[in-house]
């Protein structure tokens, strides 16, 4: 068991407690993985000194984040240090309104940094300091069968807890443990290539681990590391249980593909771009809080085409709003900012 402030014990006990009292309220949304903090660049340093300033952030910890500011029940489950950067994370994630009963703190390693460069256009580039750090540091036994107590809910991975053979094994513990109380599973490939040892993506691993998820999301980039014909593998994720596949691409459109054999596709709306940080992490946010709404009532299997074409559509909507703000959480959008964007793009 990890070094952690908070006793196992406890935990327990506080997420029993808000299982009971949320059995009959909004399906949970559990995002597992990363919280670290986000050095982001104030300017592209080409003529100057390049500054960064300090920003709450993780892929998982943003998803958990966005689904808080859209209304829904959002939970945040992983492990930070025990230093002044894993509090200021816990602070942020509790004043977006993130339950972190399921968050640790450990005083065996610091909590993960990322370096965000920015170009003339906003896209970015990342040097991360994890190896290891807290995030790496949470293991299969830190995960509780109670948090899982709630009747409906949806469980969030995302590949960056792949990188080394422990945090592996914590993943596939979290997925299964969902799987028993029959919660949605969703996997975010967000393959970030220099996490892993020597640049070298174990393949195999990643695969197994999304196709063991009920919903995928994935970039036409990160397909094309992992197979030499990504729709291929979109076509053989499905068959192997995946329901739905959500696949970005850019500024093109976004295509989802579900087991029934429905396609669809939805346009990316043209919006001043400032910031794309929390571009992707606001899409999922988006599709695991409309998930949500269905968590426990039916499956993803038997989603009909219009409710997969208003689920991308919110999805896409989300991430437009996010591009326009700078930073991760503070770029996440409302529901009310969300739907403004959508009616925007819709009507």
């Amino acid at each position: 068991m990890s070094d952690t402030t908070l006793s196992t014990q406890s935990v327990a006990n506080d997420a029993t407690e808000i299982a009971s009292k949320e059995e009959q309220s909004l399906a949970k949304v559990m995002s597992f993985g990363e919280a670290l903090i986000d050095f982001l660049a104030q300017n592209t340093g080409v003529d100057e000194v390049q500054t960064f300033a300090k920003y709450p952030g993780g892929a998982p910890a943003n998803v958990a984040v966005a689904v808080a500011r859209l209304g829904g029940n959002s939970h945040f489950v992983g492990q930070v240090g025990n230093d002044s950067f894993g509090h200021f994370l816990k602070d942020s994630l509790n004043e977006y309104g993130v339950n972190t009963n399921a968050l640790l703190m450990t005083s065996s390693a610091k909590t993960a940094l990322a370096f965000v460069s920015l170009d003339e256009t906003g896209e970015r580039s990342f040097e991360f300091y994890r190896n290891p750090s807290a995030d790496m540091l949470f293991r299969p036994e830190d995960f509780l069968s109670e948090w899982f107590y709630a009747s409906k809910g949806v469980f969030h991975t995302c590949s960056n807890t792949l990188t080394d053979e422990s945090i592996t094994k914590a993943t596939n513990i979290g997925v299964k443990l969902a799987k028993m109380a029959g919660w949605i599973v969703s996997a975010d490939i967000n393959l970030r290539t220099n996490l892993w040892p020597e640049q070298g993506v174990d393949v195999e691993r990643v695969i197994d681990w999304f196709q063991a998820a009920d919903v995928v999301k994935a970039s036409m980039e990160e397909l094309a590391e992992l197979s030499d014909d990504p729709m291929a593998l979109i076509q053989d994720s499905l068959a192997k249980g995946v329901s739905l596949f959500v696949l970005t691409d850019g500024a093109n459109a976004v295509r989802y593909f579900h087991s029934s054999g429905i396609t669809g596709e939805v346009a990316t709306p043209k919006v001043d771009v400032k910031d794309t940080t929390a571009a992707g992490d606001a899409f999922v946010g988006g599709l695991l809080f409309r998930l949500s709404e269905i968590a426990g009532e039916t499956s993803v299997a038997l989603m009909t085409q219009e409710e997969l074409q208003n689920a991308v559509e919110f999805s896409v909507a989300c991430g437009a709003s996010a591009v326009t703000k700078l930073g991760a959480y503070p770029s996440l959008p409302s529901k009310d900012e969300a739907e403004a964007m959508l009616n925007s793009f819709t009507n």
